[in-house]
């Protein structure tokens, strides 16, 4: 089953093409290889970033549903609308991490009404294609007196992970609920022998 591959010398004292082949392969074949292990830079913790999102709610002066950007510098939360002024919290004040999941039907009132229009019940294949994934990531924070807030960020799917593992990377600690068990109280587990 496994073939050893011999170099051949032939009269003229040349390698045989197929060999010549062979070994050339081989080395380029650990060339990529020693390449794709060396080691990545380090990364600064410090180093600026930033991602395009959208406040829903819960930053002090921000309006609802804008959009702007959310960066994360120096220890500072920031969400920067474009010629607004800049709501920041500091990351130490946030004190734990949510991200979830949402699906919003796009389209309005044409996809609707194409809904509609498609015959036999051709409207519920037009519906698993009109709908848009995104990422929502709430924040629980505790402001300079005290007081303890949320902000929700609405993110393009697959960035809310990105920016929850930046904000834990600085230290702020994540829950997701797949990973606390759920209780029942004795109320409850009483009930369930009935």
């Amino acid at each position: 089953m496994y073939r050893l591959f011999v170099l051949r010398n032939d009269k003229s004292g040349r390698f045989g093409g197929h060999a010549l082949i062979s070994l050339w392969a081989l080395l380029l074949c650990s060339s990529i290889g020693a390449l794709a292990q060396s080691a990545p830079p380090a990364l600064n913790a410090n180093a600026p970033f930033s991602i395009r999102a959208t406040h829903l709610l819960g930053l002090p002066n921000t309006k609802n549903n804008c959009k702007g950007t959310l960066s994360t510098q120096d220890n500072v939360l920031r969400f920067q609308q474009s010629g607004k002024p800049v709501a920041q919290v500091d990351i130490a004040s946030v004190r734990d991490v949510f991200l979830g999941e949402e699906a919003i039907q796009v389209g309005g009132l044409p996809m609707k009404i194409g809904k509609t229009a498609a015959p036999y019940g051709g409207g519920r294949v037009v519906s698993l294609f009109a709908h848009k994934k995104y990422d929502t990531l709430t924040l629980e924070y505790v402001d300079s007196s005290g007081g303890v807030h949320g902000a929700i960020f609405q993110l393009k799917k697959g960035q809310g992970e990105l920016m929850r593992n930046e904000l834990v990377a600085r230290g702020v600690s994540s829950s997701s609920g797949e990973d606390q068990p759920t209780k029942q109280s004795t109320s409850e587990v009483r009930h369930e022998d009935k």
